[in-house]
């Protein structure tokens, strides 16, 4: 007769990263994401040829003219666990084709807007409610697919947003050029339904395997969370272990009605976190990381949006300040691609990486209001594109470090909703301080500083890393004991029974 422990125990099941063979179809995934991210980001980063026109048909501010940016940038974070929770529920393939519908339908609403509060709803809110249901379930694939190779992966995939920024620049300000603003982004629109392909690119995972306590060594070969082995007081505990744990220290004898509410119990919560893993708020390091997110997002999307009009502030001619997008997306795909495979390697530790990158970054956009000619914006553009791609590269790497690839999908949801703050605020903020000192350099100045500030975060998460590392290895024998304890109440329960 099966034991109740073992029978709760089997219901705890994961799909493995270990069913990905990093080979294979994983190809169609990545290339599934590579055009996701090119479609999605790389729509928002060549949207600052739209910019300048959408200022001067409607006689507006900065500050109002980049809530629309801000807006989608915002619904992408906050619907992103929302996505996460559908991708469970449903599929992946059919929230991401439902996701380019939405945004799709978004942008061509919007080629009819009359005034700049229609922009707000729909190339605002509509297409980043649909960049979200695209984008997330996508990178949670990309994630599953791929082990070994995951940094270099997600370079791979973030690199669309380069290569799809360098060639959508020009051709947008062609499109405006010839067909008006409304007229490029109804074509926008009908592009963005390539987004549906990417969706029925996404076939699920087959391979399932159910949880069972493992050493550390072992939780550490199947890219397990080392939360699993870290001190139970913290709440970093994977389900199966805590089940474990907590079923050693209960009565073996206890009256089977308690058993049977303690199974009830864990199977409600397994169905719960099936869906939303709410108990990653309680992960100290994962809300560290979030911070970093935050003070991140308010430097990360500003700059992209103000480059052009910037260098036309300049005196710099439209395709000349085109093409400053154009080339920091060239050298945005050798950063993502080169220090992805950097991470690869493991020379150092990935928060170290991104840390380092983080701190040039902002360092970058702090020296850019002393760019006036073309050639100096050029420099800068690619020295910003090189630094931004090095450290885009990596992000979602270390997230899936922090808290183990079988909860990415849900901690990619909380990370963005939680980043959705600084994403929301990052432009109209940068384009408070345009308005008020009527230069748009400023802009880069707010963005730099708030990158500084993201380094802080890393720095202590990498602190948090060390001590966990030893705190984890001064408990390992005595976890090897507690797993050990485990077996023989479990053998000694099946004897009984």
């Amino acid at each position: 007769m099966e034991s109740p422990v073992k029978a709760q125990r089997r219901r705890v099941a994961v799909t493995p990263p270990s069913a990905a063979p990093d080979s294979g179809y994983a190809w169609f995934i990545l290339l599934s994401c590579f055009l996701v991210f090119g479609l999605t980001f790389g729509v928002i980063k060549a949207f600052g040829v739209f910019y300048v026109e959408i200022h001067q048909y409607f006689e507006t501010t900065a500050t109002g003219t980049s809530w629309i940016t801000s807006i989608a940038v915002a619904t992408i974070h906050i619907v992103a666990p929302v996505a996460s929770a559908l991708s469970a529920g449903y599929s992946h393939r059919s929230v991401v084709i439902a996701g380019g519908l939405i945004c799709s339908g978004g942008v061509v609403l919007g080629a009819f807007a009359r005034n700049l509060a229609d922009l707000y709803l729909t190339v605002g809110f509509l297409n980043g409610f649909g960049y979200a249901l695209t984008w997330t379930p996508t990178v949670t694939m990309l994630g599953l697919y791929f082990e070994k190779r995951r940094p270099v992966a997600n370079a791979l995939a973030s690199s669309g947003e380069c290569i799809f920024t360098f060639v959508l620049t020009p051709l947008l300000q062609l499109l405006i050029d010839i067909f008006s603003w409304r007229g490029a982004l109804l074509i926008l629109g009908g592009l963005q339904l390539n987004l549906c392909v990417c969706g029925a690119l996404l076939r699920p995972m087959e391979a399932t395997r159910d949880v069972t306590p493992v050493s550390k060594s072992k939780a550490e070969e199947e890219g397990l969370s080392l939360e699993v082995i870290s001190k139970e007081g913290e709440g970093q505990n994977e389900m199966a272990d805590q089940l474990t744990i907590n079923a050693c220290d209960e009565d073996i004898e206890e009256k089977p009605n308690l058993t049977n509410r303690r199974t009830k119990g864990a199977e409600l919560r397994t169905k719960i976190l099936h869906y939303v893993d709410y108990t990653l708020i309680t992960n100290a390091r994962f809300m560290v990381y979030s911070m970093f997110g935050v003070f991140a997002a308010l430097g990360f999307f500003a700059p992209g949006l103000f480059l052009v009009p910037y260098a036309r502030s300049k005196g710099i001619e439209e395709y000349q300040a085109a093409a400053l997008m154009s080339i920091s997306a060239v050298l945005d795909l050798f950063g993502r691609v080169f220090f992805g495979w950097v991470a690869n390697q493991k020379l150092v530790e990935t928060v170290q990486q991104l840390t380092a990158t983080v701190i040039l970054l902002g360092t970058v956009l702090l020296l850019c209001p002393l760019a006036s000619s073309f050639p100096e914006l050029a420099a800068f553009s690619a020295a910003y594109g090189l630094v931004y791609g090095a450290t885009v590269s990596i992000h979602i790497t270390v997230l899936a470090e922090v808290v183990g690839v079988q909860r990415l999908g849900s901690a990619l949801g909380f990370f963005m909703l939680i980043r959705s703050s600084g994403g929301l605020l990052g432009p109209p903020i940068a384009g408070f301080f345009i308005d008020k000192m009527r230069d748009y350099g400023t802009g880069f100045l707010m963005a730099g500083v708030a990158l500084i500030v993201s380094a802080l975060f890393l720095l202590l998460l990498h602190q948090m890393n060390r001590k966990m590392r030893g705190a984890a290895a001064n408990n390992q024998p005595e976890h090897r004991d507690k797993m050990q304890q485990c077996e023989k109440a479990e053998e000694k329960e099946e004897d009984m029974t």
